[in-house]
């Protein structure tokens, strides 16, 4: 050990010390002043992963109005650290002290040589919410902060999850045209980080969707991520501009082929969609975000990609999904942020930026859905879209249509929209056959008495003990998939225990949630239990019943803590794909916001098929 005026540097000269590990980095440790505190010795320490500092002056314990020296806020994970920078000559104030109205007097100024270090403050009451934390440390020798500047920096070089360049699409008038002011809102933190960002401002529906589709294998592998500044529809044109011409598997068959699953023997249970039912009931505001039809098909994707390649005459490396390496990141600024409420636990782009550039990691599943035929006279043209989030038809299909010719009153269309498709009431003749798996069938529970079913139906109640949340290092979504090639289910006939399962008959809304879609509408989401990356769809089939009936569930939807699908009218079915077939008058689809006309559809999920960079959402 040896010291020196300026610092005290523990084990430099052990020779048992190998360069290659954080564990075997030297423990820095020297006096410096910390602005608003005092004198502190600053310690930096790779093996127990920490950065702290303890004050010269015990006295200064708890003295601090800012509060900087409570047990919790004396120290910072170096895993918590986003960057580090030296800002040359100035002021350091000394111990910062509180005066005798309760306000925060700045202690005697002193100039001298400064750094910073940018970190991450996480709520004790809410752990979902994040915060950017700055400290600002001085010296009276420059040399001695530049040291700092490099050793904290090269503990931060060994964190490999973290980005390094990025590209950023920003929607300048998502949501209520906040897309660029939210933009530049966080632009410095990806500064002050070190992430390189190259940004590409929207200028029309399908803008991003024709930038990553045309962009070569080699531009794309250069970057370690993309990233959406807006809401739920620009994610998702980004996501289809990258998996449309990157996800290569097979179109799932028709789904008029079903029919040969039955006559092949395929165990298959039918059972009718009915409706007349009683009782009152509670609205639910339709979640839609906002997304205008790309009208790109996969062909259309294979054209743009093979001019891209034209142009480009050397050697473009595979680019494919499942990527290791490479994640999408969401700031929001939409109208609703479902993907980013169910990923990180809350709606805050200062959050979502820092869990970027700390190199955060979260799987997604993702569900590919096939329009086999647009109309019942059309022919068949496979019309390939991805959805991360939700496909709905019937009342949610009408409503973004209805949505679209009020667009000139933003976000409120959909409340207005919604109203009046709930009083129109309609419902729509339908088939849907789906795939029951082995989890659906142990999870159907004896009924407890003759009344108890019928009541729960009536007045939306559950047992408490079947939901379980998705969270933050969720045991569900880390379990290793049985199947590991391309992770998912396909359509045909079922390899395992499963079998096909059929209902018919006339629906107010047919629903697939990806995840639970949770939004400040609808607090727990379609699905409360829903899961990120589990590789299931959620089956939502709402039967024709009276409007009280349907009020009531929509109300349920609504409330923290409802039970929408607990209604006899509600099927909800765990399934990894279904189809579907329109008969009569039609509504349309809505695909993660995108309106899609189809007669006939099929969807299958893939499993944890892209990643993100996101924790989870962290409950108490």
């Amino acid at each position: 050990m040896e010291r020196n005026k300026n610092c005290l540097v523990v084990g430099d000269n052990n020779p048992m010390e190998s360069a290659n590990s954080k564990a075997e980095i030297s423990v820095f440790s020297s006096s410096l002043f910390l602005d608003n505190v005092g004198e502190v010795v600053l310690t930096l320490n790779p093996s127990s992963d920490q950065l702290y500092w303890q004050s010269v002056d015990p006295l200064d314990h708890g003295r601090s109005c800012c509060g900087l020296f409570s047990n919790s806020d004396s120290a910072l994970k170096i895993s918590d650290v986003y960057g580090v920078e030296f800002i040359d000559y100035g002021i350091v104030h000394e111990s910062a002290l509180t005066n005798a109205a309760g306000g925060c007097l700045s202690g005697r100024p002193t100039e001298m040589y400064r750094f910073k270090v940018y970190g991450v403050q996480k709520s004790k009451t809410y752990p979902s919410i994040w915060a950017p934390s700055i400290y600002t440390f001085g010296h009276s020798d420059s040399r001695t902060c530049c040291m700092w500047v490099n050793r904290i920096n090269a503990s931060l070089d060994m964190e490999a999850d973290r980005p390094k360049n990025l590209l950023v699409f920003v929607h300048p008038r998502s949501g209520k045209g906040n897309g660029c002011r939210t933009w530049d809102a966080v632009a410095p933190i990806f500064s002050q980080a070190n992430v390189k960002t190259k940004v590409i401002m929207t200028e029309r529906a399908g803008h991003a969707f024709d930038v990553l589709a045309s962009i070569t294998n080699r531009e794309l592998d250069s970057y370690d991520g993309v990233l959406a500044v807006g809401g739920d529809g620009l994610f998702n044109e980004i996501l289809n501009g990258l998996l449309l011409s990157r996800h290569e598997v097979p179109c799932p068959s028709r789904s008029m082929d079903f029919e040969n699953y039955v006559d092949n023997g395929c165990e298959l249970s039918v059972h009718e969609a009915v409706g007349n039912l009683e009782e009152p009931s509670d609205p639910c505001e339709d979640d839609s975000p906002l997304l205008m039809n790309i009208g790109h098909s996969r062909t259309q994707v294979s054209n743009l990609r093979s001019e891209a390649d034209l142009c480009h005459t050397e050697h473009d490396s595979k680019f494919s999904f499942p990527h290791e390496r490479f994640r999408f990141g969401i700031i929001p600024a939409g109208s609703t942020d479902a993907t980013v409420i169910c990923t990180t636990g809350g709606r805050d782009p200062v959050m979502s930026a820092l869990q970027i550039v700390l190199g955060k990691r979260l799987c997604l599943d993702v569900a590919q859905v096939v329009r086999w035929k647009t109309t019942s006279t059309s022919k068949d043209e496979p019309y390939v879209r991805y959805a991360a989030n939700f496909a709905g038809y019937g009342f949610y299909g009408d409503v973004i249509m209805e949505s679209e010719k009020y667009r000139w009153m933003g976000p409120k269309r959909y409340d207005y929209a919604g109203t009046k498709v709930f009083l129109q009431h309609r419902s729509y003749e339908a088939e849907v056959a789906y795939v029951q798996v082995e989890s659906e069938k142990a999870s159907v529970r004896p009924e407890r008495g003759p009344w108890s079913r019928k009541m729960k139906a009536l007045m939306g109640l559950s047992d408490p003990s079947t939901k379980g949340t998705c969270r933050a290092n969720c045991s569900v979504c880390n379990e290793k998939p049985i199947q590991s090639s391309a992770k998912s289910a396909s359509i045909g006939p079922y390899k395992g225990e499963s079998k096909w399962k059929k209902s018919k008959g006339r629906f107010l809304s047919v629903g697939a949630a990806v995840i639970s879609c949770r939004n400040e509408r609808a607090p727990d989401g379609l699905v409360a239990d829903a899961h990120l990356s589990d590789g299931f769809l959620h089956l939502i089939l709402v039967k024709d019943c009276p409007r009280a009936l349907y009020l009531r569930h929509l109300t349920q939807l609504a409330m923290k803590g409802g039970n929408p699908l607990n209604f006899r009218f509600v099927e909800h079915h765990k399934t990894t794909a279904f189809m579907f077939t329109s008969f009569g008058k039609e509504s349309v689809w809505n695909v993660d916001g995108e309106i899609l006309q189809g007669h006939q559809l099929s969807a299958q999920v893939y499993r944890g098929l892209v990643s993100l960079f996101a924790t989870g959402p962290d409950y108490l």
